[in-house]
């Protein structure tokens, strides 16, 4: 009988995940079909009819969504493969942690799915959805692995590869799982480890690369962004011209109108006022002048270095939501796609509704905060020596975390949809983290409170920034 009752616990604990994983499933088909379209996901689905890419989105994806057209026009066919992606992903983790003996753990994983704006996020047709879907598969296959088991090793960093080259800093999200995939005996040593760690590196960097020039993307330029936002950036934050020479009387006055720390799009062409200083006019001034923008850039960093690194570290707290006195007033959430020449829409829901209200609702209190996720992992990061080494939470924390910093040299935009890899693995990592604990793990109350100290911290100044003045 003592035996029996464990057993039984565990079938239906399992029997439980498997039915909140499937009704979870279920409601986001019934709430977000066919998918929500916003402008990004427009306009890669018009390269993937035409079979002609561009590199300002990654045409991995056109590409991908040009063969999957035979099942469905629309955003309908790319929707279906996030929601496989990441409900098969939770399945597989919460399987491993049932085969490891931690039914807990296998409840706790399942319920990490429903975090609310993530549960938005993979309802919306973006690469950031398809690739946290990708990633949740291949931690997921890296937990079902036994340790003479290549070809789930191998499938998972497939999976990883294939991320990849969805984002351009997705290699930092990558690193730690493509190098869990690889056999104990790589990683035993110090230097095979390091050699393996700088191996996976070099992968992940070509991968995006590698895919573009075997589609023939057309280059976009789109790696000016990041230049154009930093020179805007160090202008504003030292007030100095940064800018190459431009036709322009004063472009330190001009610039002081257009920064903005949310985001760079005041210098795009989408807006509706967009700056004088625009992406057109220094690309322009760049190749008139005959000078290597990347260059230029670099040279004004170290010119600037104070100015930039404040320009970088205002825009990381704008987006991560940190010391903001208003959510509301950046980026939030789409219900609805965006208008296209297509005429796909999703019809009225109720249900859709109402799980947007309480995603918006969730953007003003902590668990809606990237900020908050990113201080919960790097407070965890001591305790995830209470789990089993075969645990795929291990390097998922590692991998949110990393792809969160990625963000803060990189960054462009306030997104929230930026953060969704890093709210779920780090929602996965600590929720194992707690069973572990729960379960008798031994670690000292000393341990456990300085471990959550960080979250604390930044809880109570998020909170504060919030608060009326």
């Amino acid at each position: 009988m003592t035996r029996l009752a464990p057993a039984l616990s565990g079938r239906r604990t399992a029997a439980a995940t498997g039915l909140l994983l499937i009704a979870g499933m279920a409601v986001q088909l019934a709430a977000f079909w066919p998918g929500i379209m916003v402008w990004d996901a427009i306009r890669q689905y018009g390269q993937a009819l035409s079979g002609r890419y561009d590199d300002w989105h990654p045409p991995a994806m056109s590409w991908l969504w040009r063969q999957l057209m035979p099942l469905g026009a629309g955003p309908a066919p790319m929707l279906l493969l996030q929601l496989l992606l990441y409900w098969t992903g939770f399945a597989l983790l919460a399987a491993a942690a049932l085969r490891r003996g931690q039914p807990h753990t296998a409840l706790a994983t399942g319920l990490c799915a429903f975090l609310p704006i993530p549960f938005v996020l993979v309802g919306t047709v973006l690469k950031d959805s398809l690739m946290a879907g990708a990633l949740l598969c291949a931690a997921g296959l890296i937990g079902m692995r036994r340790q003479d088991d290549r070809w789930l090793g191998c499938a998972a960093a497939a999976l990883i590869m294939a991320a990849a080259t969805l984002r351009f800093n997705a290699v930092a999200a990558c690193l730690p799982l493509l190098v869990a995939t690889l056999p104990a005996s790589w990683k035993n040593r110090p230097r095979r480890l390091a050699a393996s760690v700088a191996a996976c590196f070099a992968l992940l960097a070509l991968a995006m690369p590698a895919a573009n020039r075997l589609l023939r993307a057309e280059p976009s330029g789109v790696q000016l962004s990041l230049v154009i936002y930093d020179l805007g950036g160090i202008g504003r934050m030292s007030d100095a011209d940064a800018f190459p020479p431009l036709p322009l009387a004063d472009p330190i006055a001009v610039n002081r109108g257009c920064y903005d720390p949310v985001s760079w799009d005041s210098y795009s062409w989408w807006v509706e006022r967009p700056c004088p200083v625009g992406f057109a006019m220094l690309r322009s001034a760049f190749a008139a002048h005959g000078l290597s923008p990347y260059r230029w850039w670099l040279a004004q960093i170290l010119v600037h270095p104070f100015a930039y690194v404040t320009h970088r570290l205002v825009h990381f707290d704008r987006n991560t939501h940190f010391l903001v006195d208003d959510d509301g007033a950046l980026p939030g959430l789409s219900l609805r796609s965006d208008p296209n020449d297509w005429g796909f829409r999703l019809s009225p829901s109720r249900l859709r509704d109402t799980i947007g209200a309480i995603a918006a609702w969730s953007g003003h209190v902590p668990i809606g905060w990237p900020i908050w996720w990113i201080a919960l992992g790097l407070g965890c990061l001591p305790l995830l020596r209470v789990l089993d080494r075969e645990d795929p939470a291990r390097p998922m924390m590692h991998s949110a975390l990393l792809y969160a910093f990625s963000y803060l040299p990189l960054s462009v935009a306030s997104e929230i949809r930026y953060h969704l890899w890093t709210m779920t693995g780090t929602a996965i990592a600590v929720a194992s983290v707690l069973c572990a604990l729960a379960s008798g793990a031994p670690l000292s109350r000393r341990r456990l409170a300085a471990a959550f100290l960080s979250v604390t911290v930044v809880t109570l100044l998020c909170v504060g920034a919030r608060l009326p003045s």
